[in-house]
């Protein structure tokens, strides 16, 4: 197979993905490429939704400051995704907590942190290996207990 044609199969696989994931039954290059279009801006409109939605909810939840620190672990389907939010930052709390998932055997696939005024993180970890099975619970009283030990 030459070159050429090895990009063009990989050009025609990359479409048929995206005609996948938009849900398209366009069959021109062009077509494909509008029906995407027109798919991340409904996703942009769904993203702007939830934003509202949430702006909603954190102006309720600023009545919930004096619940912090706030841990909340959610389990996904290979992982979990875990949210801390602390009122003020401490030098070395991202580490401490790190260290926590490193212990629970978690490697960190995705993290948001913001370690400006408060402390904010938002990470999705997932179990390396399987020596002793990890649930939610386990990993929310682990970075409790990281949080403490930084205060």
């Amino acid at each position: 197979m030459t070159s050429r044609e090895k990009r063009r199969a990989s050009l025609e696989h990359t479409l048929q993905q995206l005609r996948d994931v938009t849900n398209s039954t366009a069959l021109s290059k062009a077509s494909i490429i509008v029906d995407a279009s027109k798919y991340i801006e409904e996703l942009k409109q769904k993203i702007e939704g939830l934003n509202s939605e949430l702006g909603i909810a954190e102006s309720s939840t600023t009545s919930q400051i004096d619940e912090l620190p706030m841990v909340i672990v959610k389990t996904l389907k290979k992982g979990f995704l875990i949210n801390v939010l602390l009122e003020k930052n401490c030098p070395g709390m991202l580490v401490s907590i790190l260290e926590a998932f490193e212990e629970l055997g978690l490697d960190v696939l995705d993290a948001r942190v913001s370690c400006e005024d408060s402390f904010q993180l938002e990470a999705i970890g997932r179990e390396c290996h399987k020596k002793d099975s990890v649930d939610a619970q386990v990993v929310k009283q682990a970075v409790l207990r990281a949080i403490k030990n930084e205060d």
